[in-house]
């Protein structure tokens, strides 16, 4: 073999142990590090949130006591009212049928009284002559006072049906406040047309007053959390028209019969709000309420997300460092309220052991 061959064949060697030198040590496996956390005290405090609005608590609906239409609305929306102040007045369109009615009734009223006065003249003078006795007379006189009574009534009646009203009052067509408070709706206009309250129907709304100082708050809360409310318990009512302002509230309402929404059993509360002078509060605010169910005070606690289950018996595990380098022993464990975040540790490990956070390797594992 000549020189120049040997040669060759030596730099052929020495490549190939440099290519199974880099070969192994690329494919030696490094030891990964994980970071740890160890467990912490917290308070946890497990809550429901409600979604609703607030509305007033005391709220009263005007409505006219004689059809009509509307002729003069006398307040505007925000306005504060008195018991007995002036809303609205109507105009009333009488039927024509009715009003027929209540004219013929006049004219045989009327008949009915001349006859009873002629029968009254003749008896008076009659019994002045000493011709008939006074009982005679005073049948007489009583048919002639009822027949004037009848003929009052007849033409009240006409009166009402064409006006609304006997007198000159207007008492019915007049529409007064029956309560006091602010004004927060009025859903006619001039010339709207009105019906009254009956027994077959709920009349139309002129106007709705409110009490704005007594509000409360109205929502609904999911099956899975009403059991856990209690009575009484204290709220905090957010409003989504006032950011970062929390109201106090007192839970008064727990409905005890749930509707089906969106195929989720429904169950309506109620509460009391404690309202602030610096913010004025109207009526419809969308709202939402956040109820303690559980509160635990300083418990040893974990993050949640540190947290893995056991595929077989769903049971959830960490795994915490152990004293060789790398290595991490997976440990089951037990435990108690969850607020979304941390969750309580009863079981299973320590204060002092560290936990491995999972997808978080050193800097050197990730450079690899």
């Amino acid at each position: 073999m000549s020189k120049r061959a040997k040669i060759i064949l030596a730099i052929v060697a020495v490549l190939f142990v440099a290519i199974l030198v880099w070969l192994g040590k690329k494919n030696q496996k490094s030891i990964v590090t994980y970071e740890t956390e160890k467990p912490f005290k917290a308070t946890i405090v497990k809550k429901a949130v409600a979604t609703g609005k607030v509305i007033p608590l005391e709220e009263v609906e005007i409505k006219p006591q004689i059809a009509g239409i509307i002729n003069k609305i006398m307040v505007e929306e925000g306005a504060i009212v008195k018991a007995g102040d002036l809303i609205a007045t109507i105009r009333v369109v009488p039927n024509e049928q009715s009003l027929q009615s209540a004219k013929g009734r006049i004219n045989s009223v009327q008949i009915q009284l001349n006859n009873a006065k002629v029968q009254y003249d003749r008896n008076k003078k009659l019994f002045d002559k000493g011709v008939i006795s006074s009982q005679a007379f005073e049948a007489s006189e009583l048919a002639y006072n009822q027949a004037k009574n009848d003929l009052r009534n007849a033409q009240n009646d006409y009166q009402i049906i064409k006006r609304g009203s006997a007198g000159s009052s207007g008492a019915n067509t007049n529409i007064r406040a029956t309560a006091s408070g602010m004004v927060v709706e009025i859903p006619v206009k001039k010339g709207y047309q009105v019906i009254e309250a009956n027994s077959f129907n709920a009349g139309t709304t002129v106007a709705t007053i409110a009490d704005m100082s007594k509000m409360i708050f109205e929502g609904k809360v999911d099956e899975s959390e009403v059991g856990k409310l209690v009575k009484d318990s204290d709220i905090q009512v957010s409003l989504g028209a006032i950011e970062g302002k929390k109201f106090p509230a007192k839970l008064n309402f727990i409905a005890p019969k749930g509707t089906e929404e969106n195929g989720a059993v429904q169950f309506k509360i109620k509460a009391d709000v404690t309202l602030d002078d610096q913010y004025f509060v109207r009526a419809g605010y969308s709202a939402n309420a956040d109820i303690v169910l559980e509160k635990k005070d300083s418990v040893l606690s974990i993050k949640e997300s540190l947290l893995r289950f056991d595929k077989k018996t769903e049971e959830p595990y960490v795994e915490i460092k152990t004293g060789e380098e790398g290595k991490f022993e997976k440990k089951t464990l037990k435990l108690g309220t969850s607020d979304g975040v941390n969750v309580e540790l009863l079981e299973g490990i320590g204060a002092e052991d560290e936990i491995k956070i999972w997808n978080k390797a050193s800097k050197e594992e990730k450079k690899s």
